[in-house]
């Protein structure tokens, strides 16, 4: 009820009116409280009534007769006082036929005049009984193409949603017929596999896709899914890309003697993954090795200053600056994977955080620079044995000496940083007679970086060193 207004049904009343040479046809639909019509022929403007005014009511409650004729409303005590009847549009002849859907009498299909009709063939009303019949059968089809239409865009709107998220999650779906060899997929599978955007697609053209080295794999994955009919699961890469994917399937359809007819599944690109878990064991290798390498330079910072400070509380007070001095740039190369620290980093361990902006007698000028790790563990320690031994003996263990530390970053012919100590102002200085532990720790700090070289000078101005470190291309 209350739907657009429908041809077919137009066309129907149109031809009973002509049929009974009346001036009205009407197709109705009635519920408790009202008379629908569905199509009106004859009455314009006019699209309901009210049911206890309906002529079409005692059609229907009429169960033991397939229709109602009344050949002058006047004359029935039923209708003589129906507005209808007496009023415009003075309805003075009726005849009508239920309308029978799945057993339920819905409305009626009627014919109606201005003009009494005492005589009506009884072949015009089997006619009209037909007709009635065939209202039904198009109230049966359009309901039914109706459900069809509503299901088919529930279908549709699945499909899309199914799609979408398919593609969002960049999956690719796929079915194949082992029968034929065909493939059905969506885009993201096409694009996966370099395959043609439209155009049929069989397995061997998506198994070439695959890289030589793992062809080997799909098809034994394969091979095992349809003879134990287990989930088919394989990792290989892409030859023309060299992207990997991981893929799952499984034989949804056999024959009667268990041969597989369709299998459906989904690829998935995994490369990121399978790059983060290679990454991953990269720097657990170098973690290893710094690891050892610093158990090891631990170990031998460790015998060389017990050897020279066999008093546990010098020992402890010795060591556990260089101890610390390993650990921070530890940390640094940690936050940063391993992948070196910058030259202001390290600095900034032996000098604090705020020795640019508020320099505490140390003059520093450079370029910041990245620099490996071996060259960050190696410089840092020997900028802590010239710190601390500024502090105990040299510029600044008094209140007016200066150090300066300076660098230039040099590209050609061999890149690398040149830096520079140099103390002022401090207590003189004499050449030692024998050079002690933080003598050979600045010297030797750097023995794992080729080609680095550090020169210490007892001048008598104050302690100077110069440090040459290549750095990478």
């Amino acid at each position: 009820m209350d739907s657009e207004p429908d041809k077919d049904f137009d066309r129907l009343t149109r031809i009973v009116a002509r049929l009974f040479g009346s001036e009205f046809a009407l197709v109705t639909l009635l519920d408790s409280d009202r008379q629908w019509f569905r199509s009106c022929f004859g009455m314009d403007g006019l699209t309901e009534t009210a049911t206890e005014v309906s002529f079409c009511a005692h059609a229907i409650a009429a169960l033991d007769r397939d229709h109602l004729l009344v050949p002058d409303m006047l004359e029935d005590e039923r209708f003589k006082t129906n507005p209808f009847v007496i009023g415009p549009p003075h309805v003075r002849f009726y005849v009508g036929a239920p309308i029978v859907v799945r057993g339920q009498r819905l409305g009626t299909l009627c014919v109606m005049g201005t003009e009494p009709r005492p005589v009506i063939e009884p072949a015009l009303i089997a006619q009209l009984v037909d007709m009635a019949d065939m209202a039904a059968t198009l109230f049966s089809l359009k309901d039914e193409a109706r459900v069809r239409a509503r299901v088919a865009a529930a279908l549709i709107k699945e499909e899309w949603r199914h799609a979408l998220t398919l593609e969002a999650g960049k999956v690719g779906s796929w079915v194949w017929d082992i029968r034929t060899g065909e493939i059905s997929c969506n885009d993201t599978f096409r694009r996966m596999y370099g395959l043609p955007d439209i155009g049929l697609i069989n397995f061997e053209e998506v198994l070439s896709a695959h890289d030589v080295r793992d062809r080997h794999i799909v098809e034994e994955g394969m091979s095992a899914s349809f003879a134990d009919g287990l989930d088919y699961n394989a990792e290989a890469r892409i030859g023309a890309s060299g992207r990997w994917l991981t893929m799952r399937g499984r034989v949804y359809q056999r024959d009667a003697q268990g041969k597989p007819l369709i299998m459906m599944g989904a690829s998935l690109d995994i490369t990121e993954s399978k790059q983060s878990a290679e990454q991953t064991r990269l720097l657990l290798r170098e973690l290893n090795h710094r690891v050892k390498n610093t158990l090891a330079m631990i170990q031998s910072v460790a015998r060389q200053t017990i050897r020279h400070n066999p008093d546990p509380k010098q020992f402890i007070d010795a060591f556990s600056g260089r101890l610390r001095t390993i650990s921070d740039a530890h940390v640094l190369l940690a936050d940063r994977d391993w992948s070196g620290i910058q030259l202001y980093e390290v600095l900034g361990s032996q000098l604090g955080a705020h020795f640019i902006s508020n320099p505490d007698r140390a003059e520093v000028r450079g370029d910041d620079v990245a620099l490996p790790a071996d060259h960050a563990l190696g410089l840092g320690l020997i900028l802590h044995e010239l710190t601390t031994n500024a502090h105990r003996y040299g510029a600044w263990s008094n209140g007016e000496g200066v150090v300066s530390i300076n660098w230039d970053v040099r590209g050609e012919p061999e890149r690398g940083v040149s830096l520079h100590w140099r103390e002022r102002g401090g207590p003189g200085v004499n050449t030692p007679t024998e050079a002690g532990l933080g003598v050979r720790l600045i010297e030797r700090s750097l023995a794992k970086v080729l080609d680095s070289e550090v020169k210490l000078r007892f001048e008598p101005e104050g302690v100077a060193a110069d440090i040459w470190i290549p750095l990478p291309a």
